[in-house]
């Protein structure tokens, strides 16, 4: 009989640790406002005193997903008959502190931009994501902020 009630408990415990883990990883999934597939509108460097700007609303598309860990952008251009084809992609995993967001990209279509971090300074009001940081990379010449603003997609 006693065996009976110790089966019993065990396989309680194990079924409440079960839920308890499954329900942990949804929460973390809604408590970060950052988790979801975001539609970069516009982009703007700033590099050496100029000023670039690119709205991805006619000519090229680019999506970020960000899930509880991990991070990947995707960018093409949307007319298909175009025969200089863009492409380009890239992700690795990220970490969020406060407002603090940084990219430790590990996959990159442009192969130098690979193992080098990016920090930037995120704010999200509504379903309204804006980025600011600089990305520096010392062998590729490139030292400059940028700035995007991306729209939650749902």
């Amino acid at each position: 009989m006693k065996i009976r009630y110790i089966v019993l408990f065990i396989f309680t415990f194990s079924v409440f640790l079960m839920s308890c883990s499954t329900r942990e990883s949804q929460l973390k999934s809604e408590s970060s406002p950052l988790v979801g597939t975001w539609q970069l509108v516009s982009g703007t460097l700033i590099e050496k005193g100029d000023t670039t700007v690119t709205y991805y609303t006619k000519e090229l598309s680019f999506i970020k997903i960000i899930n509880d860990s991990h991070f990947a952008f995707l960018m093409h251009n949307v007319d298909k008959s175009d025969s200089a084809f863009a492409y380009g992609s890239g992700g690795g995993k990220y970490e969020l502190r406060d407002s603090t967001y940084t990219e430790h990209l590990e996959y990159c279509t442009d192969r130098q931009w690979e193992g080098h971090d990016f920090t930037f300074t995120v704010t999200i009001k509504g379903d309204t994501l804006v980025q600011r940081g600089i990305e520096k990379i010392e062998s590729a010449g490139v030292d400059r902020l940028n700035i995007e603003k991306y729209f939650r997609l749902k």
